[in-house]
């Protein structure tokens, strides 16, 4: 007979030490810190300017985390958080862990009051509109396309290897932010060009980072907001972290407006943290759907099958669900 044991039930209930250790540590800027080479505690100590009570015990909790290693006194980023966690990388993704530890781990707090009212959590708790808040503050709005950068960086890389792009042209990344998705993609494809659609505040960031990347080129940025304005006139529509912000009623909206723009032939590609279709085993898919509701005043992560149907309905044919990264799928479908 096996034992049971409440081991599982107390790391998931305590999970938050683990969670916050690391998103405090991203903060801190311990792994860039890090990057330059080993350090010993006094020095990091001095560098990151912390209290000598609980220093030692910060990092030696990040070594038993597997975050960092220790050697003869001397710590170091272990090979993970150094290739993602160092913001002098491209490679980096803490954009958003800052987000989460600046914003979200706080509304989490008051998951048990969102389940309880279905309303969301954060700045548009009060009735404030988070995305025109967000929009409207310049370095608000730039860390929030940094972190869609981050959560967006694998996914990226296996949309390019895995979709077919030898039968098309053009594409456009709608709801682009920052520009990761286009970026990837171009550099993957030479014979393509790109659009990155979003609203006119994005517009300076985007360039900034398409510069960067010496794709300005082949990548360009149109303004419009996807629910007012028509969607870019390309071959292929990619809409990534954004179907699950939005009510059932909006998500049709946008697929429709993507069938309509779309040439014979075209394809849209869907992207999210997709729920399996027997909702018991993509546990972060789940959880995105919570975190949407603390986020959003309807947003929802669906199931491959849920956006199938709901391809088809706006008259997409031929539509399958792909595996990217991690928790991540994409669902294709075709323009007959």
């Amino acid at each position: 007979m096996v034992d049971v044991t409440p081991d599982k039930i107390m790391q998931l209930g305590l999970g938050f030490w683990d969670s916050k250790t690391l998103l405090s540590a991203v903060e801190l800027g311990v792994f860039t810190e890090l990057a330059a080479g080993p350090a010993d505690l006094p020095t990091l100590q001095a560098r990151l300017k912390l209290h000598p009570r609980a220093a030692r015990d910060f990092f030696d909790a990040l070594v038993a985390l597997k975050l960092l290693e220790r050697d003869n006194g001397a710590y170091r980023n272990s090979p993970d958080t150094d290739l993602f966690l160092d913001k002098a990388k491209p490679s980096y993704v803490g954009g958003i862990l800052e987000m989460a530890n600046a914003r979200l781990y706080g509304f989490w707090g008051s998951l048990t009051e969102a389940l309880q009212t279905g309303e969301a959590q954060n700045e548009g708790k009060n009735s404030e509109d988070f995305f025109a808040a967000l929009y409207a503050e310049p370095e608000r709005l730039r860390g929030f396309l940094r972190a869609m950068s981050g959560i967006s960086a694998g996914a990226a890389q296996a949309i390019a290897a895995k979709f077919d792009w030898s039968k098309y042209k053009t594409f456009a990344d709608v709801g682009a932010a920052q520009g990761m998705v286009p970026v990837v993609v171009a550099r993957a494809h030479p014979h393509l060009r790109g659009v990155g659609f979003d609203l006119p505040a994005v517009r300076p960031v985007f360039e900034e980072f398409i510069a960067e990347q010496g794709l300005s080129d082949r990548i360009s940025f149109q303004a419009g907001s996807f629910f007012d304005d028509p969607m870019p006139s390309v071959e292929v529509i990619v809409m990534g972290h954004i179907l699950h912000d939005w009510d059932l009623a909006e998500k049709r909206l946008l697929l429709d407006k993507a069938f309509a723009a779309l040439p014979k032939g075209g394809a849209v590609i869907v992207y999210d943290a997709v729920i399996d279709d027997e909702r018991r085993e993509n546990a972060f898919g789940l959880l995105m759907s919570l975190n949407m509701l603390i986020e959003t005043h309807g947003g929802f992560d669906y199931t491959g099958a849920d956006c199938q149907t709901w391809m088809r309905e706006a008259g997409f044919v031929s539509t399958r669900v792909e595996p990217l990264v991690g928790p991540d799928s994409m669902v294709i479908g075709y323009k007959p």
